[in-house]
């Protein structure tokens, strides 16, 4: 079995050895946020034609607390299933004479 080695006219080991230096980047263009814009999301190797999955970040993200509540409320909430930290949030804001927001963003 003969098979032909691939010749490489290159120094491999000076192209190893080589180390860039402030100069070298000078040639390279900024890039923009249209260049960003214009890119494609990868995730092991294919693309992700829509970008990152997961949810949109809010323009008025809640914010985490430590509360202590008795453990009859705490069940009382926590018996009526999912969306129970939302639900204490809305009782709240009732309590605090505020105004409710809109289903969407609660």
């Amino acid at each position: 079995m003969s098979e032909k080695k691939r010749v490489i006219k290159s120094d491999l080991k000076a192209l190893d050895a080589y180390e860039l230096r402030r100069e070298d980047y000078d040639e390279i263009p900024e890039l923009t946020d249209e260049d960003f814009a214009r890119g494609v999301w990868h995730r092991g190797g294919k693309p992700m034609p829509h970008g990152p999955r997961g949810r949109p970040k809010s323009k008025n993200p809640k914010r985490p607390v430590s509360l202590r509540l008795d453990p009859d409320v705490l069940a009382h909430f926590r018996r009526s299933g999912r969306g129970w930290q939302t639900r204490i949030n809305i009782v709240l804001r009732k309590a605090a004479k505020l105004p409710q927001k809109d289903k969407g963003a609660i």
